[in-house]
C-alpha cells in the first residue's frame, strides 16, 4: 500500500505542471552558467608560457542593462567570478617558475591595449603630421618599463588586507577597466584590454559598472587612479566601497580617516613610483589621444583661408561672376589634359 500510495502523489499534479517546472529550472540555470562562463572557468598553474599568456587573453561580457532582481544578482556573480579570476592570475604570475613567464609580459600583451590601438589609428590618420607621435612611438617602445617600475614598487609594498573604494570620473571609464552589467553606452572593456588593466591587476581586481569603478585591493591601487585621473585633469571622486556591494568577497570598507591612517604606512618611495607608472599611462591614455585626433579634425575644418573665400563670396554677389580665386587649380599643370585651353 505503501508504494501505491507513492505513485499516486507523483502523478496528482497535472500534465502541464509536471512539464513546465522542470522547464523553469533548466532555463534559470542555463541563463545564470551563460552569464559567467566567461570568468568562472576553472583555473589551474599554468604548465608552460602560451597557458600562462592565455589567462590575459579574454574575451568582454556583454552587456547587461535590465535592473531585474534575477539579472542584477546574475551580475553580482559575474563580477566575484571576475574577481577571483584576476586574483587567481595574478597568483599564478608570482608563483609560476620564472622560465615560464615572458620576459615583459607588458610588452607582449601590448597588441591587446585598447590604447595602443588607437594609438595606431591616430598615427595612421595624422597624413598632416600635425601632432608629434614620436615620443608616444617610443614610450610605446620602451613600454617593458611598465614591468620594472611594477616590479620595483611589489618589491617595496608593505603588505595590507584588500580595502574597497568605489571610484567615479565625470561618468565614464576612464581608466578603461574591465565592464559588467549595465553601462551607460556600448563601450564593453575586456578584462586586460587595456594598460590600466594590466597596471591595476598587480595590486587587486577592478571593475566598471554604469558610471562608477569598483577597486578592491592594495591602497596603492588607490594612489595610482587619483594620479591618474589629476594627471589627465578629470574631475574625479572616490567614496569608500560598502561591505554589502561586492557580496561573497572579503575587503574591508574603510572611512576617509582610515584610509589616510593606511596610507601613513607607505613610504615615499612607493608613492613616488606609482606617480610615476600612472604619469605614464595617463600619457598613453586615449583619454590623451582623443584629444590629439581633435586637434586633427580642428586641422581638417581649417585647411583653407576662409577670410579669402568670404571675400570670393561677396565678390560674386556685387559683381555676380565668379572672381579669380588664387587657390584654384592651374590648368596650366595639366598640359593636354583640357584640350587647346591646357595648352595655352
Amino acid at each position: 500500500m505503501a508504494n501505491r500510495s507513492i505513485t499516486i502523489t507523483a502523478q496528482v499534479k497535472s500534465k502541464d505542471d509536471i512539464n513546465s517546472e522542470p522547464k523553469a529550472i533548466q532555463q534559470g540555470e542555463a541563463e545564470d552558467a551563460e552569464g559567467i562562463d566567461a570568468v568562472d572557468e576553472p583555473m589551474t598553474m599554468p604548465k608552460t608560457k602560451a597557458e600562462l599568456i592565455a589567462l590575459y587573453q579574454t574575451e568582454a561580457l556583454d552587456i547587461n542593462n535590465s535592473v531585474q532582481a534575477k539579472e542584477m544578482e546574475k551580475v553580482a556573480k559575474q563580477r566575484v567570478a571576475l574577481y577571483e579570476h584576476q586574483l587567481k592570475r595574478t597568483e599564478f604570475f608570482y608563483t609560476i617558475n620564472p622560465l615560464l613567464r615572458p620576459t615583459y609580459m607588458v610588452q607582449t600583451l601590448k597588441p591587446q591595449f585598447i590604447e595602443y590601438q588607437q594609438f595606431q589609428m591616430a598615427r595612421a590618420l595624422d597624413q598632416r603630421g600635425i601632432i608629434d607621435l614620436d615620443k608616444n612611438e617610443m614610450m610605446w617602445q620602451q613600454l617593458h618599463i611598465v614591468d620594472d617600475l611594477i616590479a620595483d614598487i611589489v618589491h617595496h609594498m608593505p603588505a595590507q588586507q584588500p580595502v574597497g573604494w568605489q571610484l567615479t570620473s565625470v561618468n565614464r571609464n576612464h581608466l578603461k577597466l574591465p565592464t559588467v552589467g549595465r553601462l551607460r553606452d556600448k563601450d564593453s572593456v575586456a578584462d586586460q584590454a587595456s594598460l590600466n588593466s594590466y597596471v591595476l591587476g598587480h595590486f587587486g581586481v577592478m571593475s566598471y559598472t554604469y558610471d562608477r569603478a569598483y577597486f578592491i585591493g592594495h591602497v596603492l591601487g588607490y594612489l595610482f587612479c587619483c594620479y591618474y585621473l589629476a594627471h589627465l585633469s578629470i574631475a574625479y571622486g572616490v567614496t569608500p566601497l560598502p561591505e554589502t556591494t561586492v557580496t561573497n568577497y572579503k575587503y574591508a570598507s574603510l572611512e576617509t580617516a582610515k584610509l589616510v591612517r593606511l596610507l601613513h604606512s607607505v613610504d615615499v618611495y612607493c608613492k613616488r613610483r606609482i606617480y610615476q607608472l600612472a604619469v605614464l599611462c595617463a600619457r598613453l591614455s586615449c583619454y590623451q589621444l582623443d584629444k590629439y585626433i581633435e586637434k586633427m579634425l580642428i586641422a581638417e575644418v581649417n585647411e583653407f583661408d576662409k577670410k579669402q573665400q568670404i571675400e570670393h563670396l561677396d565678390a560674386l554677389f556685387t559683381q555676380g561672376i565668379m572672381p579669380e580665386m588664387p587657390d584654384a587649380v592651374d590648368l596650366k599643370q595639366f598640359p593636354g589634359a583640357f584640350g587647346d585651353e591646357g595648352k595655352s
